[in-house]
């Protein structure tokens, strides 16, 4: 007899898919010493460390299997609420830029420029 399917909730308002192979072609290259995978810059930047985790906090970040774009010097990533809007993220790319581009908005807005 199979087993009845159940469900269970979560507060995510964004889930964000980092192919897992084109992080492990790069080694890296991602976050201030260029040496995290961009899922971990990205967990690192967004503060997925700290407060709410797991299924209770409003994001998510999961590396998934290949997408099959296979970029040289990249790594595959996409809003799963924007499916339509794969990025392909070079390494050392700007965090603050990627989150843009992926539609997340955590309130942070870039620093100025430094004039001098």
């Amino acid at each position: 007899m199979a087993r009845p399917i159940k469900s269970t909730s979560t507060e995510w308002r964004d889930v964000v898919l980092v192919c897992r192979k084109c992080s492990k072609k790069l080694d890296g290259g991602f976050g201030p010493d260029g040496d995290l995978t961009l899922k971990k810059a990205l967990r690192k930047y967004l503060h997925l460390k700290t407060g709410k985790k797991g299924r209770r906090g409003e994001l998510t970040v999961a590396g998934v299997d290949c997408f099959d774009i296979c970029p040289k010097g990249a790594v595959v990533a996409v809003n799963a609420a924007r499916p339509q809007h794969l990025l392909i993220v070079p390494a050392g790319s700007d965090l603050f830029e990627v989150k843009s581009l992926l539609g997340l908005d955590d309130g942070r807005r870039r620093k100025p420029a430094d004039p001098g």
